[in-house]
Order: structure tokens, then C-alpha cells, then sequence
């Protein structure tokens, strides 16, 4: 839980995440297909890059990342702040990932 607490947004500017250097080209989401699917679809990549950012910060398992820690990632990498259904999906993530 050390590495936890170097998420805090006062430390030092240290580099933690290896930030892209080109975002992923966007593609359109195909057409006719319920809002929910839409917003599911969303929340998962949402959640699969703030699992990706907290295993490069050292944080391994569930256990290390409240929600707190997930919404300090989020802010560091300029993410819009994770709901609690995210951050539970973040963590299921970080969970099955073994």
C-alpha cells in the first residue's frame, strides 16, 4: 500500500504512468444498438484504463485501490472521476486479471 500513496496529487511530480504519446484513433460505435449497451460499452474501457494506470503505479491488487485511490489516478491522468460502479469494475478487473 506504499505505492498507493504516491497518487496523492500534492507529491512531488514524479513520473509514474507512461502516458501515450498519440491518442488511440477514435472510431464511431455502431449505430442502433440500446443507450445502456452504449453506456456499458463506455464504463468498461473506462475501467480497463484506470486498471492499466494503477498496475503501472505498483498498485497489484483490489485490496490496494479504494475508491479514493482510483479517483486520484483518474485525476492525475486527466480522467473524468470514476462512479462507484466503475471503481467496483476497476477492481473486478485488477481481480480477474490473475
Amino acid at each position: 500500500m506504499a505505492r498507493a500513496a504516491t497518487l496523492d496529487p500534492t507529491a512531488p511530480a514524479t513520473p509514474l504512468f507512461d502516458l501515450p504519446y498519440m491518442p488511440v484513433e477514435k472510431r464511431a460505435l455502431p449505430a442502433g444498438r440500446p443507450r445502456e449497451w452504449y453506456v456499458a460499452h463506455n464504463r468498461r474501457l473506462k475501467a480497463m484504463r484506470l486498471a492499466i494506470v494503477l498496475l503501472d503505479a505498483g498498485v497489484w491488487r483490489p485490496e490496494q485501490a479504494p475508491d479514493r485511490t482510483i479517483r486520484l489516478a483518474a485525476a492525475r491522468v486527466g480522467i473524468h472521476p470514476p462512479s462507484p460502479v466503475t471503481c467496483h469494475m476497476v477492481r473486478a478487473l485488477m481481480r480477474y486479471s490473475r
